[in-house]
């Protein structure tokens, strides 16, 4: 019966919104953090925020949206050039974004920008460049792993279907 009426809600809701319920869900989370947020960091110094929001906006749309775009579609040719199949681009483009994320969250840290960390803290930075790289590193060589077990995979799956049983079956049917 819970089946049933959770069907019945997810097909309602689905065809009122358009998507998963689940997605409604995590969109008002999301907004309301936002506006949380909003409400925490903008009475404190409005004009600040308004000018990282701006400044963020031009700065990705002028600078870093060029510079990815023109990196994506170098690697896509020379990915597609070696592997014709759009999925295995995503084995570089994935480990890339989440490098470039973390760099960009912590690139005051990896780039020693606070000379006076150790001053304040009362100890020595950690190497924030030598983790990053450790974790670009690893990302990298997951991706490759993966990308390595999906080849063999359907390699296995295709060595499968062509073998001489699987073919008199095709045949006879």
């Amino acid at each position: 019966m819970t089946t049933i009426l959770r069907n019945l809600a997810t097909g309602r809701v689905a065809r009122w919104y358009g998507a998963n319920p689940l997605h409604l869900l995590a969109c008002v989370g999301a907004f309301s953090l936002a506006g949380y947020a909003a409400l925490r960091f903008v009475p404190a110094n409005p004009l600040g925020v308004a000018a990282w929001f701006v400044g963020g906006a031009l700065g990705h749309d002028l600078l870093l949206l060029p510079l990815y775009s023109l990196a994506d579609r170098s690697v896509a040719v020379v990915v597609r050039r070696r592997a014709p199949k759009a999925t295995r681009l995503n084995h570089v483009r994935v480990p890339a974004a989440l490098s470039a994320l973390a760099f960009a969250v912590f690139f005051p840290l990896i780039l020693r920008l606070p000379r006076n960390l150790e001053g304040v803290t009362g100890r020595p930075p950690p190497d924030y460049f030598g983790r990053w790289l450790l974790l670009t590193g690893v990302l990298f060589a997951g991706s490759a792993f993966l990308l390595a077990c999906r080849l063999r995979l359907s390699r296995l799956r295709r060595r499968g279907s062509d073998s001489p049983a699987r073919q008199d079956e095709v045949l006879d049917a």
